[in-house]
């Protein structure tokens, strides 16, 4: 499956999942599957996938959040400053796994993501990450004003 495919079918999977109402506890988990497209040479998970997914995680967590809808309403984007991965055991063809992004704490600026890869109760892989919300010309939007216009297009849509 493209990724193009699998994001697709994550937009689709988020917009009948449970809402991510507290922003002191988002959390995203996906269950996937390794596929062809997945793989290098060596024939297991190619190590810049998992990044790739990490992304389909976020992408969950914003929709579920109304982030999503309130970046495009305002002309704000998503950026990761950082992004580190541990890998551990490695993820071979068809082999399903199961993926989790909590956000563990922010600052003024940044959003603290920590990314974990598991397959049963075994750790394949983990990460962490950093990112933000950018507006073109303004910079990085404090994380407080970003939850606040969150919670201000909440209120708007009822």
């Amino acid at each position: 499956m493209s990724l193009i495919f699998r994001m697709i079918y994550v937009y689709i999977l988020s917009l009948f999942r449970a809402r991510l109402d507290d922003p002191d506890h988002f959390v995203s988990e996906l269950n996937l599957r390794v596929l062809p497209n997945d793989l290098d040479l060596a024939m297991h998970m190619n190590n810049g996938r998992y990044l790739t997914i990490c992304d389909l995680n976020r992408i969950d967590l914003f929709i579920r959040s109304g982030l999503l809808r309130t970046m495009f309403k305002r002309g704000w984007m998503p950026l990761i400053a950082e992004h580190t991965m541990t890998y551990k055991k490695p993820l071979r063809l068809f082999d399903l796994y199961q993926v989790r992004l909590e956000v563990t704490h922010r600052d003024e600026k940044y959003m603290y993501m920590q990314h974990t890869f598991t397959q049963g109760e075994r750790i394949v892989a983990t990460g962490t990450s950093k990112g933000c919300v950018f507006a073109k010309g303004d910079g990085v939007v404090p994380v407080a004003r970003a939850l606040a216009a969150i919670a201000e297009d909440k209120i708007h849509a009822h």
